[in-house]
């Protein structure tokens, strides 16, 4: 199946390449035949959506071509075609492009490893804007370096949140002849003019009321600034260069792409006339996918181009109406933000509301992320003491916890298939870590058998899902080289300590016990001249827990663990 998806790939490839140029006959004839074999989407009737024909994936999504959640159908059999929009590169990334990137990452990875589906992800780069131009002249360089430079801060970035690559990343600027190509067709097929200028604009008026399918128009709606266009609505699919601005040669003169058309010049150049998935946030529904879809239904002469449009929601600041924005300069960076939280942190900060609302971004929101991964990991911590015999609990009620586990499993998944409903699912995940730390209750006598491997299955089950999700409990990646000497050092240090503890806490004889229930009649206190040594040992633990070493005494045994900015790790 993969063989075959690549042998497409490079087919649509081809085609979008050379194939522009071969005749308009047989160019309908591939696109018909491919259409043919995707439920014949393009012979449905106008300006309806239609679902597809092929592999129903178990999950409901909500599609902005609809307003509300559709059955996500595929073309091919557990395979994903999925397109984003990627940044503009002219200034750093914040945290609004963030949210977005990380909640889109999140959804993949639900549909990659829960429901099994390859999704496929191509990413463009805008690397030629009018916001680059304008900043490299600001600051007096060339916009090549100037996008180069952002680009690859904007990568290490995504690295550092974590958000896993998509298959390829494709700049506009290395696209230009299959651009031109493509607004040669749509001229070719009577959507777009030339005016005296040497501008390319679409006409909107060609395609009558299929104008407007994600966004209610309403009345007339255009791009500001342009005065030699026939409608309004109209928008540029190449733009007459102007002096000292970076250009390239075209049968309309010397320009550059319009905004809108690097996207569906680049999506069809690896995907055909047929894509599953595109996404990317709310404010680019009007203008930038509307004439996303306008332009590519022209080209490939069908009516359906995309089949479901995903949109995440704004990330505001706390009481703050509008979106974060570099234009409003009310942004955070993503570097400043790792300086105060992690990429686990901001993880479960995206879990924690629906991908498709309004996320409010505040001390307070992040505290209540940081508080929910700390609950999370202090459960993986205990369950694993208890597994290895250093906490001492009472006999646990084995059937309620494998039964909780179960139905946990069975509640995330329904929720996960319902429009990636990410809050339900912590619920659940959290509830099930509440049911297991109410019999995680530490004592100092145990009566009864111990059940570690009911604790095996929950530890390793919200290690997985909460994998899922990006979120590393295991926190396996080092700083240094030196860590694992560390970790030995402060083995031995808790190890001498417990040890100490234990002579302190001993007593000549053991208290006396009533004969019929075999409690201690009266606690004998720790000999006088060893109560120095249990404040010595309390004195280094306290010590320890500003630099992070946190120790926990149960009872006579002690266990330890090091917390770096809210990630852990533990024995």
């Amino acid at each position: 199946m993969k063989m075959r998806l690549s042998l497409a790939l490079i087919a649509n490839a081809r085609l979008l390449n050379s194939g522009f140029r071969i005749g308009h006959r047989i160019h309908n004839g591939v696109t018909k035949a491919s259409l043919l074999s995707s439920c014949n989407i393009c012979s449905r009737a106008e300006g309806k959506w239609i679902k597809p024909a092929g592999f129903d994936t178990g999950v409901k999504t909500y599609n902005s071509l609809t307003k509300q959640k559709e059955p996500l159908v595929l073309a091919q059999e557990r395979i994903a075609t999925w397109y984003s929009c990627g940044p503009t590169v002219y200034d750093h990334a914040h945290l609004g492009h963030a949210c977005s990137y990380v909640r889109f990452d999140i959804l993949q990875r639900i549909l990659s490893r829960i429901f099994e589906i390859n999704v496929i992800h191509v990413m463009v780069i805008t690397d030629i804007d009018d916001k680059i131009i304008q900043r490299s002249l600001e600051q007096n360089i060339s916009p090549t370096v100037l996008a180069r430079m952002h680009e690859e801060e904007f990568k290490r970035d995504m690295q550092a949140l974590r958000v896993l690559p998509p298959a390829v990343y494709m700049r506009v600027t290395d696209n230009i002849p299959q651009i031109v190509a493509f607004i040669k067709r749509i001229i070719g097929n009577g959507h777009a003019y030339v005016t005296s200028q040497g501008n390319v604009y679409f006409d909107t008026q060609s395609i009558g009321n299929r104008y407007g399918k994600l966004v209610n128009l309403g009345g007339i709606v255009g791009e500001l600034g342009a005065q030699d266009k026939r409608d309004p609505r109209d928008f540029a699919l190449w733009k007459a260069s102007k002096p000292h601005e970076p250009h390239w040669e075209s049968p309309w003169g010397q320009g550059r792409p319009g905004w809108h058309i690097e996207c569906s010049t680049i999506a069809s150049s690896v995907f055909g006339s047929q894509l599953d998935i595109h996404s990317g946030g709310i404010d680019l529904a009007f203008p930038h996918h509307e004439n996303e879809i306008a332009q590519s239904e022209a080209y490939h002469q069908c009516e359906q181009w995309g089949n479901y449009f995903l949109h995440s929601g704004h990330l505001h600041l706390k009481g703050n109406v509008e979106k974060m924005s570099k234009s409003l300069k009310n942004y955070v960076t993503i570097k400043d933000f790792l300086k105060s939280y992690t990429a686990n942190e901001f993880r479960v900060f995206c879990l924690l509301t629906r991908y498709r609302s309004a996320i409010d971004y505040s001390d307070a929101s992040m505290n209540e992320a940081r508080s929910t991964l700390s609950t999370i990991s202090a459960f993986c911590h205990n369950a694993q003491a208890y597994m290895q015999g250093h906490l001492q609990c009472q006999p646990i009620e084995e059937g309620i916890l494998w039964e909780r586990l179960s139905a946990t499993q069975s509640s995330v998944r329904k929720a996960l298939a319902d429009d990636f409903d990410t809050p339900k699912t912590v619920d659940a995940i959290m509830s099930l870590i509440h049911h297991g730390n109410c019999q995680l209750q530490p004592t100092a006598k145990v009566d009864g058998p111990r059940s570690p491997a009911v604790f095996g299955a929950m530890l390793s089950y919200v290690r997985e899902i909460m994998g899922v999700f990006g979120v590393d409990l295991l926190d396996i990646k080092e700083d240094h080289d030196s860590s694992g000497v560390f970790n030995n050092v402060v083995e031995e240090l808790v190890h001498f300590r417990s040890e100490v503890r234990k002579f302190a806490l001993s007593v000549e004889d053991q208290a006396p016990q009533e004969p019929h229930t075999g409690s201690e009649i009266q606690k004998r206190h720790p000999q006088l001249d060893r109560v120095p040594l249990l404040k010595a040992c309390d004195a280094l633990r306290n010590n320890l827990a500003p630099l992070g070493v946190h120790i926990k005494d149960r009872g006579t045994n002690s266990t330890w663990e090091i917390t770096r900015r809210g990630e852990t790790r533990n024995n």
